[in-house]
């Protein structure tokens, strides 16, 4: 089992940048999947950016495709979302989420376990 915490999140203006993080406590980090995930008022939870365990495949929501990258430092159980060029509407709270299934997914039902999320707000 892993137990994730997010951090990073904030207040800024669009077009400024921020880096989550997510740190995962438990052994074996290095064998999760991660996903990042984010959710707005009123709206559901969609997926932003999946990070295979095995062979490095990530993928990206359309959205923050050449703006958002995702990563990972096994050796410090942690994983990462650098958002550059933020926008008003990708204010939401983000969550990080883990899978025991090497193969990386967008789709939450894929994900074993939650972190508790972090907020994040684009101002214009």
């Amino acid at each position: 089992q892993v137990q994730l915490v997010e951090s990073g999140g904030g207040l800024v203006q669009a077009g400024d940048s921020l880096r989550l993080s997510c740190g995962a406590s438990g052994r074996a980090f290095s064998h999760y999947t991660m996903g990042w995930f984010r959710q707005a008022p009123g709206k559901e939870r969609e997926s932003v950016a999946a990070l295979s365990s095995i062979d490095g495949v990530t993928y990206y929501a359309d959205s923050v495709k050449g703006r958002f990258t995702i990563s990972r430092i096994n050796a410090k159980n942690t994983v990462y979302l650098q958002m550059n060029n933020l926008k008003p509407e990708d204010t939401a709270v983000y969550y990080c989420a883990a899978r025991t299934n090497p193969i990386a997914t967008m789709r939450a039902s894929g994900y074993d376990y939650w972190g508790q999320g972090t907020q994040v707000t684009v101002s214009s």
